[in-house]
């Protein structure tokens, strides 16, 4: 189902010919959890399916919930779309300063260094050795191309100025 960009209607009472003994059963555990009918759309990107969105509702009657789909398929798809893109953007994996990439670890130790925890502690925190945090950090400085955590700390500070407009 997901292999197809198009969006897709689903329900126990919605005819699907050709869906697999597996789908039936979801279908069916989904109707347990008082989830009757549903309007996936599925989310591509260059490499293929990777996430969808569903709008479900748990009224037995498929033919009111599939004419409000069919009213507002395009406008669904949109909200779909534009709610993935935003979390999307929330849970990237890394992070810019200045147009320098920062991985999550990276920018993890320099807040808890901007915190005034040492090397140490911020392994005590993020269950990793004093090296392995030292390590990140000393990465964070030399992307940044600074000397000092602080001068590092100061960066991501004057960054997220920048950022909450």
């Amino acid at each position: 189902m997901l292999s197809s960009t198009e969006p897709f209607e689903w329900g126990l009472g919605i005819g699907r010919a050709g869906i697999s003994e597996q789908q039936r059963r979801l279908l069916h555990e989904a109707s347990e959890f008082g989830l009757q009918n549903g309007f996936t759309v599925p989310i591509h990107d260059g490499r293929g399916p990777i996430s969808a969105v569903t709008f479900a509702t748990s009224t037995r009657h498929a033919i009111a919930f599939r004419q409000r789909v069919e009213e507002h398929r395009r406008v669904l798809q949109l909200m779909a779309m534009c709610f993935h893109a935003h979390v999307r953007r929330k849970l990237t994996s890394t992070r810019m300063i200045d147009g320098v990439q920062l991985s999550p670890r990276e920018l993890e130790c320099l807040e808890w260094a901007a915190r005034g925890k040492t090397a140490w502690e911020i392994g005590r925190i993020l269950g990793i050795s004093r090296y392995t945090a030292a390590s990140y950090l000393n990465n964070a400085k030399e992307k940044l191309g600074v000397r000092t955590i602080v001068q590092a700390v100061m960066r991501i500070a004057a960054d997220k100025g920048v950022e909450q407009n």
